[in-house]
């Protein structure tokens, strides 16, 4: 299965009619991304739209609200197989990003983690909810209050470091 068909089956940006667009396709460098080849061991994507005269970036929907920042993330552990989706985070603003924990807490229960009142100046309270296979992060930023919001897969880690040693050992034009 594709990128494409599986972002696109459910609608998560605006405005509608938005696409994901991935560092694999010529589109990429005008959204500011760098095009990378087919056989690349791994992948940024972003939503993006076509207004009258060039590609935008469009926005991520979160709870509802449109996301300020985004980005999905793509890898192949084995060099050859199909893309997987192992990260997905957004920039979201403090209404949502509050509206969003209460959410978390319902569906899920109580953070695995929580600094909700985290003494040092500017240290930043975070919420982390997690199951066997992934985690869900939600920071609050200092200043601004935005959140940041993380999918990420576990294992993610030695995952992403496998596929850094593919990809030393296949060269650098892979990548």
């Amino acid at each position: 299965m594709s990128i494409h068909n599986t972002l696109s089956s459910t609608p998560f940006s605006s405005p509608v009619g938005s696409v994901p667009i991935c560092e694999t396709d010529v589109q990429a460098g005008a959204l500011g991304m760098r095009l990378k080849s087919h056989d690349s061991l791994s992948v940024a994507c972003r939503w993006a739209h076509r207004d009258d005269e060039r590609w935008a970036v469009s926005q991520a929907v979160v709870d509802g609200a449109p996301a300020l920042e985004h980005v999905m993330r793509f890898a192949r552990i084995d060099g050859q197989g199909a893309l997987r989706l192992y990260e997905m985070s957004f920039v979201i603003d403090e209404l949502t990003a509050e509206d969003l924990r209460d959410a978390l807490e319902d569906r899920y229960g109580p953070p695995r983690l929580a600094t909700r009142n985290a003494a040092a100046p500017g240290a930043m309270p975070m919420y982390v909810w997690e199951n066997a296979v992934s985690s869900i992060t939600l920071c609050f930023l200092p200043g601004s209050r935005n959140g940041t919001l993380t999918y990420l897969l576990k294992g993610s880690d030695a995952w992403m470091k496998a596929v850094v040693r593919q990809w030393q050992a296949s060269g650098a034009d892979a990548g």
